[in-house]
C-alpha cells in the first residue's frame, strides 16, 4: 500500500488568517506545536493521505512537502509511536440498544467523588489517561495487527466543539490523549490499513494520525 505522508503550512496572508480558529480548533496548548518559536506564529499539519495533496495547497496552505510512505513492515516489528486520539467507548445506559458513546477517561473518573477529583484533579486525569489510554489502544490493536508494549499518557486535555454557538455552559467537548510508547506488529495486513483509516474519534478535529518509526 503507498501512500503521501505530506507537511503542509498555513498560508500567511490576512485572508487565511482569519480562518485560524476553524483550522486550529484546539486551543492555545495545541497551537504552541503547530508554530515555531523562530519564525512566529506558522500553523503547520502532517496529513497523511491514499493520494498526494494539491500542488497550489487550495490557496489556503503553501506548497506541501510531500514523500511516500509505504513502510517495509513485517510480524515482529517494533515501532515507537507518537498518537493524539479521541479514545471512547460505549457505556450501557440500562435502556438496551448499543449504548452512549463516551470518554475513557471521563469514564473512568464520572464515579469517583467530586471532592476527590478536586483535591488533585490533574493527576487524578493523568492517572485515568494513562491506564484507561492504554487499555482502549491495547483492545484497538488486537483488530489492527498489533499489541502494545508500552503505553504513555503525556497529556490529557478536554477541547471544546469548534462548531458550538451559544453560552459556554453544555458546550460540547471531546478529550485528548496524547500517547507515547512501543507496538509489536503482529499483522502488517492488518495494521497499515488501520493506519491510514486513523485511531479513534474526532479525526475531523485533527486527531487519530499514529506517526511511527522504528524502535
Amino acid at each position: 500500500m503507498t501512500a503521501y505522508l505530506s507537511r503542509v503550512t498555513l498560508a500567511r496572508n490576512p485572508a487565511v488568517k482569519a480562518l485560524n480558529a476553524l483550522l486550529n480548533p484546539v486551543k492555545a496548548d495545541y497551537a504552541k506545536r503547530l508554530h515555531d518559536p523562530d519564525k512566529g506564529r506558522i500553523m503547520r499539519f502532517l496529513i497523511l493521505s491514499q493520494r498526494p495533496p494539491a500542488a497550489d495547497g487550495a490557496g489556503l496552505f503553501d506548497p506541501p512537502e510531500v514523500k511516500d510512505f509505504a513502510p517495509d513492515l513485517r510480524a515482529g516489528d517494533r515501532l515507537a509511536f507518537v498518537l493524539r486520539v479521541n479514545a471512547t467507548r460505549s457505556r450501557k445506559t440500562g435502556g438496551g440498544g448499543r449504548g452512549k458513546r463516551v470518554d475513557v477517561v471521563m469514564d473512568v473518573l464520572h464515579p469517583l467523588p467530586s471532592g476527590e477529583i478536586r483535591d488533585d484533579r490533574r493527576n487524578a486525569r493523568m492517572t485515568a489517561a494513562a491506564e484507561a489510554g492504554k487499555a482502549w489502544l491495547e483492545g484497538q490493536g488486537a483488530g489492527a495487527g498489533f499489541t502494545v508494549e508500552t503505553c504513555a499518557a503525556a497529556d490529557y486535555s478536554v477541547v471544546p466543539l469548534p462548531s458550538h454557538v451559544g453560552a459556554r455552559k453544555g458546550q460540547p467537548q471531546f478529550g485528548v490523549i496524547e500517547m507515547t510508547g512501543i507496538l509489536a506488529l503482529t499483522d502488517p495486513a492488518a495494521f497499515l490499513p488501520r493506519l491510514m483509516q486513523g485511531f479513534g474519534r474526532a479525526r475531523a478535529f485533527g486527531c487519530g494520525l499514529m506517526l511511527i518509526r522504528r524502535a
